[in-house]
């Protein structure tokens, strides 16, 4: 798949196929393609929790805020919540707080997540103080974001935001997500 059409591909999903789990290995194949991504000064300060584990995800689950921008929904339902999750911790012990590290390790997860088939959403709502209790993550780590994973079970179009200028994503009757993205000539402020 090119770039431009995984990139496309690659949305804040949701609502995924709970049932259909993610095993460990493919989670580390995704951990690999973040390793090798660009740390600023090459410090590589962060670390990972896998999760693939249908009781830890339960725990994980109540800890994290769902879209926003959809004030009646309370997230994913059972039977609709990740099959999976990725918690992205900063070790303290080698810098703290990061500048972009995270950022960037985040994406390149998501895009190797889509290639295989797989959906995510970069979770920075989190209940940190006690999912670091739950997980038993000692103090010289910070949770930054947590990434939700699975076979996606929503569809998701992209769409050029109206009129009104309006950004925020929502649901039609049939359940579809639309992402309103600005056009790139207002995005562009100066070519030389």
């Amino acid at each position: 798949m090119a770039l431009k059409e995984l990139i496309k591909k690659n949305r804040s999903c949701r609502r995924f196929k709970q049932h259909e789990q993610i095993p460990l290995s493919e989670l580390e194949e995704l951990i690999e393609l973040a390793r090798l991504s660009a740390s600023a000064s090459n410090l590589q300060p962060l670390k990972y929790i896998l999760s693939s584990d249908p009781e830890t995800n339960a725990k994980i689950f109540p800890h994290l805020a769902w879209a926003g921008y959809l004030t009646d929904w309370q997230g994913p339902a059972e039977g609709e919540r990740p099959a999976a999750y990725i918690i992205i911790l900063a070790d303290k012990r080698i810098k703290y707080p990061l500048d972009c590290d995270h950022g960037i390790a985040a994406q390149s997860i998501l895009l190797g997540a889509t290639e295989k088939g797989y959906a995510g959403c970069i979770i920075g709502s989190i209940k940190r103080k006690k999912l670091m209790q739950i997980l038993n993550i000692p103090d010289h780590f910070e949770i930054l974001l947590v990434l939700a994973l699975g076979k996606p079970n929503e569809t998701i179009v992209l769409e050029e935001v109206g009129k009104d200028g309006d950004i925020r994503y929502w649901r039609d009757e049939q359940g579809i997500h639309h992402v309103p993205k600005r056009p790139l000539n207002e995005i562009i402020i100066q070519k030389f």
